[in-house]
């Protein structure tokens, strides 16, 4: 499926399923058939699954326009518009986590029931009171270290028929990183500790054990900032960890959404 945002971007997603609905985006440079598992699980346990790809991502348009995560969070606006969603679970990975924190701050949380992040920290540059930035960015190194390859994201194999899907993906809309990569430095750059701090909707952050990006302890960290955060961490999984680890990650996941 697609649609067209106010600013003439296409933008590709699925939605599949009846019930309480689920938007979900992954991290940066990725599609969104590397949540193949969680969709499948999350439709059979009777939800809706509005599962998106960010502009410049995956099958949606590469564009020069709108590489901001503030413009990313009103594309998110705009489709949960245009489906007439209301009272939604959202789910990301990395940036994609980090869009939904952005879209908390522009909009609030009247539309938003519940909110799980996948191994994202709220600042990512690291700095005198917080260590919980990523890699070794620091405001000495920004912004490049961003620049230069980020190594490999995973702890491990992702799952294979996770990883069938996504090479298609792949093959199908090769990821521009140059293009994208005032992106990537304007999400760096972001602090959402504030949101957390605001935030009362129920929070579950999901961190990898062994991520290359992120020190764990973030998740119990950032957790502790909101009115009703909860932090569980995988273990043998990474960056990835809805792909990595899907059968702990999906358990973890149907138990949080059973108490929200």
């Amino acid at each position: 499926m697609q649609f067209k945002t106010n600013d003439g971007v296409t933008i590709s997603y699925d939605d599949e399923g009846k019930g309480t609905p689920i938007v979900i985006l992954t991290g940066i440079g990725g599609s969104r058939v590397i949540w193949a598992a969680q969709v499948t699980c999350l439709v059979a346990a009777g939800y809706r699954v509005i599962n998106i790809d960010a502009r410049n991502q995956g099958a949606s348009a590469h564009t020069i326009y709108g590489r901001r995560i503030t413009r990313h969070a009103m594309d998110v606006a705009e489709l949960m518009d245009q489906l007439g969603l209301g009272q939604v679970i959202l789910l990301g990975n990395s940036l994609g986590a980090a869009t939904f924190f952005a879209y908390l701050s522009l909009f609030g949380e009247q539309r938003v029931r519940a909110v799980i992040d996948v191994d994202q920290s709220p600042k990512m540059v690291a700095e005198e009171g917080w260590s919980y930035g990523f890699k070794d960015l620091t405001w000495a190194t920004f912004p490049d270290l961003l620049m230069a390859p980020l190594g490999k994201s995973t702890a491990g194999p992702i799952d294979d028929a996770v990883y069938a899907q996504v090479k298609l993906a792949t093959a199908a809309h090769p990821y521009d990183a140059a293009l994208n990569a005032p992106l990537l430095i304007d999400h760096a750059a972001q602090d959402w500790r504030d949101v957390l701090l605001h935030l009362h909707a129920p929070l579950l952050i999901v961190a990898g054990q062994e991520s290359p990006y992120f020190n764990s302890d973030f998740a119990a960290v950032s957790a502790g900032m909101a009115h009703n955060g909860t932090a569980k961490v995988v273990p043998h999984a990474g960056h990835v960890v809805m792909a990595e680890q899907p059968a702990a990650f999906n358990q973890i996941l149907l138990d949080f959404l059973q108490t929200v």
